[in-house]
């Protein structure tokens, strides 16, 4: 059943094209508020707890690369470091530091680029999301399948696709 409404629809009513770039704005001032503009309220702390996560990871490596560097530099000038006990056994050896440094660091690097990424998607999602709220999904939209025989191949069916739309 196709009931069809009277009223008239504007084209300032179903399509505000300012609407991607504020959605993007407003994620890029404060991430998530570009998701909260679409209306899409669950998917904020997502987005939320995707940067507290990333930048978390960012400064617990960055404190803990600085400690071992800290070491480090304190064995290479001839100092006791925290990873050497009184009696002058050392916990950690300077391959063990000079190895420890080098994963932080890596894991510092890719939790920055993670938090940067996360950042740059919420802003991409948020605008995509905007653009997509404004798509047309009413009943006129709609894919049909018709089967046309071939009048030269009669005996070889052939299949193909076609797709006609319309406005």
């Amino acid at each position: 059943m196709n009931v069809k409404s009277n009223k008239k629809i504007s084209l300032t009513d179903s399509y505000n094209p300012l609407s991607p770039s504020k959605a993007a704005f407003y994620s890029a001032i404060f991430p998530g508020m570009g998701q909260i503009y679409n209306k899409k309220y669950w998917k904020a702390p997502i987005v939320w707890a995707a940067l507290g996560t990333s930048t978390y990871l960012y400064l617990d490596n960055n404190s803990q690369y600085k400690r071992y560097r800290r070491a480090f530099k304190q064995r290479e000038a001839g100092l006791q470091d925290e990873f050497t006990l009184d009696n002058g056994n050392v916990i950690i050896s300077r391959d063990g530091l000079i190895s420890a440094q080098r994963t932080l660091r890596n894991n510092r690097d890719l939790s920055l680029l993670s938090t940067v990424l996360i950042y740059v998607l919420q802003i991409v999602e948020a605008s995509v999301n905007a653009h997509l709220l404004q798509f047309d999904t009413g009943d006129n939209l709609s894919v049909k399948p018709i089967m046309i025989p071939d009048p030269i191949r009669v005996e070889a069916p052939t299949f193909g696709l076609r797709l006609k739309y319309s406005f």
